[in-house]
């Protein structure tokens, strides 16, 4: 499967949904006959002047039928349990409120409907060196009822992402040099900006793995914190992996200490990686030493 038919795996064509965010890259759009409405933060007009310099294709950009400025998206759309499946791609990693996002989606969705979401594997990408997103930031950010992201997750954002041979997007096995892509002056002007300015940041405020965020899941419903299980998960491909939600999910299969060693692998593999990367390098930088060398003195 590609990844648009891993995303859309559960989703009825034929209902009506809601892609949120798609940017210059939506997975459902109108002209291949999906019924759905784009929540977007611009219109199109805006949106393609963002991406103007980007050199991506431009008339992938589709008309936005809402643009957000915060409301809820039952406020927004003016409908409540109406839609068939939301498709939300790189996104909710970028959200204040996770817990208040899901709700969110949850508010416009039939009883049956399902939630698909495309994450990034924080191990395979630019959140690289950040920790894994904890139950603890997840939950008190909902209660502050946080709109924007606040200074110290800009901070850290800002001070650990990097970039693996100049990309911020790998797969499992890429090697190159880690390079920070930020200085320590984007951290101070960020910080200030929220603190001062109040305003929001564009950056990941939650970083996971596959089996970190199902966890997440599994624990917010079980406080009765959202509505929604999980019905299907599809490992990472790439440096992303997939997830369905519904709140007629059958949940997880295995137990909570399952899933913690679980998530444990995936971060032990992720070093391990590393190292082997590593010593990779400094073999290679050896042998090309010991050419140097024999070249010197034959």
């Amino acid at each position: 499967m590609d990844r648009q038919q891993k995303a859309l795996r559960h989703i009825d064509k034929t209902g009506r949904g809601v892609e949120i965010g798609p940017s210059h890259n939506p997975l459902v759009p109108k002209r291949e006959g999906y019924h759905v409405h784009i929540i977007d933060h611009m219109s199109r007009q805006q949106l393609i002047a963002k991406y103007e310099d980007h050199k991506v294709d431009l008339g992938n950009i589709e008309e936005v039928d809402f643009v957000w400025s915060g409301q809820s998206f039952a406020d927004l759309t003016g409908k409540r349990k109406y839609y068939d499946w939301v498709i939300a791609s790189h996104l909710i990693e970028h959200t204040p409120d996770l817990i208040g996002f899901l709700n969110n989606c949850d508010s416009i969705l039939k009883d049956d409907g399902v939630v698909s979401l495309v994450i990034p594997d924080k191990r395979y990408c630019f959140d690289y060196y950040r920790p894994i997103t904890g139950l603890a930031r997840i939950i008190d950010s909902h209660l502050q009822q946080n709109k924007i992201h606040s200074a110290g997750t800009v901070a850290e954002y800002f001070l650990n992402v990097v970039s693996r041979d100049r990309q911020i997007a790998w797969g499992a096995g890429a090697g190159g040099a880690l390079n920070f892509v930020h200085t320590l002056d984007d951290a101070t002007s960020g910080m200030k900006t929220v603190l001062q300015d109040k305003a929001y940041l564009d950056v990941h405020a939650w970083c996971f793995t596959p089996h970190s965020f199902r966890l997440i899941v599994h624990d917010l419903c079980s406080l009765g914190l959202i509505g929604f299980r999980e019905v299907d998960f599809l490992p990472t491909a790439g440096h992303e992996f997939f997830v369905t939600l519904s709140r007629s999910g059958k949940g997880i299969n295995q137990s909570r200490l399952e899933l913690l060693d679980m998530i444990d692998t995936e971060l032990s593999q992720a070093a391990s990686e590393s190292r082997c990367r590593s010593l990779s390098m400094k073999g290679f930088g050896l042998i090309r030493l010991l050419r140097r060398l024999k070249r010197r003195f034959t």
